[in-house]
């Protein structure tokens, strides 16, 4: 997959087939649009993929700067390709680009710069200044144009609609299961493995502290999970706590894990963490033991969970 990061850099294609969009998580309603895209790649069309970074809430809405993703910018583009897509275009959102209007950013992107001969858009895209650009504009552009429109109905999975919103609320409230049928795989995190209070080392129980790779990484909510483990290439069970350690009166979000059989040193390594099933809040205890004899039933818990659930 060839990636663009201006306008600029972009060759003159002639024969796109083109779907826009933000694309955060790429979950399973964006793929369905993404299958359809590459269903008439091939000799005649080359499959392309529009998405703007940074966000454009982040843009335009300072009040939208806490703002967290499903996916980050290099997961989106791994994510894309594995997809097999030809062309990713990421256009650098700014408050300028904001203010072209949608019949602009069809003549001068999309069919001047790109050459567009196929648009393939999910049921409710909107696009342009203020959002004024849709499906009914694009029909209107059509003929003038010479590109051909394809629209995307909604799709759902178990009677749920599949959007980026509904994921994160399952995030919120831990319902990892419900996570991992909407996105199509298993929600991930990653980040290099930092020097934490080293306690859990004292009580058996040594984790990894990950300082996140990308900060704006949505985080589920806080608590235990029964997780999978990415060290370089190798794969192990876990468990994984986010949260404040209440029980050592720690002051600052925490996200720590708990790898199966492993021994190895690995500060400053960078790993994965994939998440299975949540298993319980986090607590306060009365002491360092308790917590201790917690850790080994979360344990045994976790562990119950990944023998009949973990398929990577």
């Amino acid at each position: 997959m060839k990636v663009y990061r201006s306008l600029e850099e972009v060759p003159h294609i002639g024969n796109a087939i083109v779907t826009i969009g933000n694309f955060d998580g790429v979950h399973l309603g964006h793929v369905h649009v993404l299958e359809n895209l590459l269903l008439h790649q091939g000799e005649y069309l080359q499959s392309m993929v529009i998405t703007m970074w940074p966000h454009p809430r982040k843009v335009l809405h300072p009040s939208a700067q806490e703002l967290r993703f499903l996916t980050s910018i290099d997961e989106k583009i791994e994510l894309l390709q594995n997809l097999g897509v030809d062309h990713l275009l990421i256009i650098p959102f700014t408050a300028s680009f904001a203010q072209l209007s949608a019949e602009y950013f069809v003549k001068e992107i999309l069919h001047d710069c790109v050459g567009v001969k196929k648009i393939v858009l999910g049921y409710d895209h909107r696009f342009g200044k203020n959002r004024e650009g849709s499906l009914e504009l694009l029909h209107r552009l059509a003929p003038m144009y010479g590109f051909e429109l394809e629209e995307i109905p909604k799709q759902e999975v178990d009677n749920l609609a599949i959007s980026s919103s509904k994921i994160r609320e399952f995030l919120a409230l831990g319902q990892m299961e419900n996570v991992t049928a909407l996105l199509g795989r298993r929600y991930a995190m990653s980040g290099k493995v930092v020097e934490g209070n080293k306690l859990g080392r004292t009580i058996g129980f040594p984790t990894a502290n990950i300082s996140l790779t990308f900060p704006e990484k949505l985080v589920p909510k806080n608590g235990v999970y029964a997780v999978l483990v990415k060290v370089a290439q190798n794969q192990y069970q876990g468990m994984m706590n986010i949260g404040y350690r209440p029980t050592i009166s720690e002051s600052a979000l925490t996200l720590e894990v708990h790898i199966f059989e492993f021994e190895e040193d690995i500060y400053n390594q960078y790993i994965t963490v994939f998440f299975v099933k949540y298993l319980r809040d986090e607590q306060k205890f009365d002491s360092v033991e308790d917590l201790k004899q917690q850790l080994y039933i979360d344990k045994e818990q976790a562990i119950s969970v990944l023998r009949k659930e973990a398929v990577w």
